[in-house]
């Protein structure tokens, strides 16, 4: 009965998800809270709430009881998680406002001048440095309205900024407070320095590549045009901050300061000196008080940025009742059991690997929320069976991820197509081919570091 309990709550949770019929944050309330009481009418949690209620002959009313305490333990086993997300979204958000990455897209642009090779590496590098706060809308549109006059100034093509964004994108968005990584975290009970410490060198080698790909992709457009020189007052034009309010939040004297304590804080967290929310809520504060001097500036930075923390952090809170319940009702561990059952044993030694290519697909075609919420625990129980860690999967499922900006499914590649105007199909297919290059180099340095081994 637990395992159809199981696999049936998946397969609604997903489908929910999917169609669209509620939101994520409400299918992992309420889905999981149903199939729960459906199991309690059926008497299947009496061990567990004769050890969790302390009572002898617990009764159908103690196994409906016992659901709230299992959502407690799930939330507190990601709080620590939720914490950390709200402060690094906030920290990111304050250092946009403040201006901290306008001096690195101004030199970008002054470095390029008019030579397509430069214009191109230079997109790569402020869209990667931009992708630090995890968000894709906002890497898009400060991406996108420094570079496009400089793009149809020069007639470069416009499909060369679209994959660039959307790869360095990819790649910066598996940092611990970015989407995926963050569901990752909070489903298995991760440490977060943990997983960056483990993700950090295929990043690295992956930013490497891209650079590489928007050299050669430079080079074609040398040939194609030539090289462009432009003016001073040309380039001044391209990299002028026009909007008041914007205007109004910039702390251009304030930048060497915000970048050494950016720069502080994220060899802090990659060297595990501090805990992560730790670091982020004293660089938060930090931020706040260094930047804006009135409290009710300090105030509106809150209050302007909490809607994008909030959204992520809802999802943590949600994910950790989802797995409270889904974990100690011994639904995930019946599902596990059913799933390792059906698939050959020869398989089991190649799970690392088989986890890392379900994932291309998995996070492609699902959203991520069904895939890390839906999936990911089911394969990671079954992991277990054949020694491979929880931290060694949750690597391994974030693989794919170098397709995952790739799906129709992805709501801010509609701002970036829109703003590019590209076609959605001939990007698709422009893309996938620099994807597969950093899906392989993931694969390939994740086996070398032993952050995924691919068979045991």
């Amino acid at each position: 009965m637990l395992t159809f309990l199981a696999w049936a709550m998946i397969i609604v949770f997903m489908t929910l998800i999917m169609r669209k019929k509620l939101t994520p944050f409400s299918a992992l309330i309420l889905v999981p809270i149903a199939f729960a009481l459906v199991g309690s009418f059926f008497g299947l949690y009496g061990p567990q709430a004769a050890e969790l209620l302390e009572v002898q002959n617990p009764t159908i009313i103690d196994q409906i009881l016992v659901i709230g305490e299992w959502a407690v333990l799930g939330i507190q086993d990601v709080s620590t998680t939720a914490i950390m997300l709200l402060f690094a979204i906030l920290y990111f958000a304050i250092m946009l406002n403040a201006g901290l990455f306008d001096p690195v897209t101004k030199k970008m642009i002054q470095f390029a001048n008019g030579d397509p090779v430069k214009v191109l590496i230079a997109t790569a590098v402020v869209a990667a440095t931009v992708s630090l706060n995890g968000d894709g809308t906002t890497t898009t549109l400060i991406t996108c309205t420094a570079f496009i006059p400089i793009y149809k100034k020069l007639n470069l093509k416009m499909m060369n900024l679209g994959v660039l964004i959307i790869m360095m994108n990819t790649i910066m968005n598996l940092l611990p407070w970015g989407g995926p990584t963050a569901r990752v975290i909070s489903v298995l009970a991760l440490d977060e320095g943990e997983v960056l410490q483990a993700l950090v060198p295929g990043m690295i080698a992956s930013i490497l590549f891209m650079l590489g790909v928007a050299y050669y992709l430079g080079i074609k457009e040398r040939k194609r045009i030539g090289i462009v020189e432009l003016s001073d007052t040309e380039i001044e034009e391209l990299t002028r901050v026009d909007d008041p309010k914007e205007l109004a939040l910039r702390r251009p004297n304030k930048v060497w300061i915000n970048a050494i304590m950016t720069i502080a804080l994220i060899f802090m967290l990659i060297r595990g000196t501090f805990p992560s929310v730790f670091l982020f809520l004293v660089g938060t504060a930090l931020a706040l008080v260094i930047n804006y001097d009135k409290l009710k500036d300090q105030k509106n930075r809150i209050q302007d940025n909490a809607g994008d923390a909030v959204q992520v952090v809802i999802l943590v809170l949600g994910a950790g009742i989802f797995m409270g319940l889904f974990t100690n009702s011994g639904m995930a561990l019946a599902l596990s059991d059913s799933l390792t059952s059906i698939i050959p044993e020869s398989f089991g030694r190649w799970w690392g690997l088989l986890v890392a290519v379900l994932s291309a697909p998995g996070t492609f075609f699902l959203s991520n929320d069904a895939f890390y919420y839906g999936v990911l625990p089911v394969l990671a129980e079954a992991g277990a069976q054949y020694g491979f860690t929880t931290l060694e999967l949750g690597i391994a499922s974030l693989l794919g991820q170098a397709f995952h900006l790739l799906s129709p499914l992805v709501a801010f590649i509609y701002l970036l197509l829109n703003l590019t105007g590209l076609d959605m199909g001939e990007w698709q297919k422009e893309s996938a081919k620099w994807a597969s290059g950093v899906f392989i180099i993931f694969i390939a340095v994740a086996a070398i570091t032993g952050a995924v081994p691919l068979f045991k």
